[in-house]
């Protein structure tokens, strides 16, 4: 499953670079792409874990960066 989201108050785009990179390592996780320009994120994951999968993504773009949203 391929999903886009919209980011909010993403501020830097090393940090963008070192989410997308973080992310594309949790399992379950085909691809990722976080535009710092578009402020927006594209996933594509397992359908059947794709809840638990977002969970994940939360918690590791609010180690990089805490005031970060993602819209869902």
């Amino acid at each position: 499953m391929k999903k886009k989201f919209e980011l909010e108050d993403l501020d830097c785009a090393n940090c963008a670079a070192k989410m997308e990179a973080a992310i594309k390592k949790i399992d379950g996780v085909n691809d990722a792409v976080m535009s710092f320009m578009a402020q927006k994120l594209t996933i594509d994951a397992d359908d059947d874990r794709f809840d638990e999968i977002m969970q994940e993504v939360v918690k590791v773009c609010k180690k990089v960066e805490p005031d970060m949203t993602i819209l869902m």
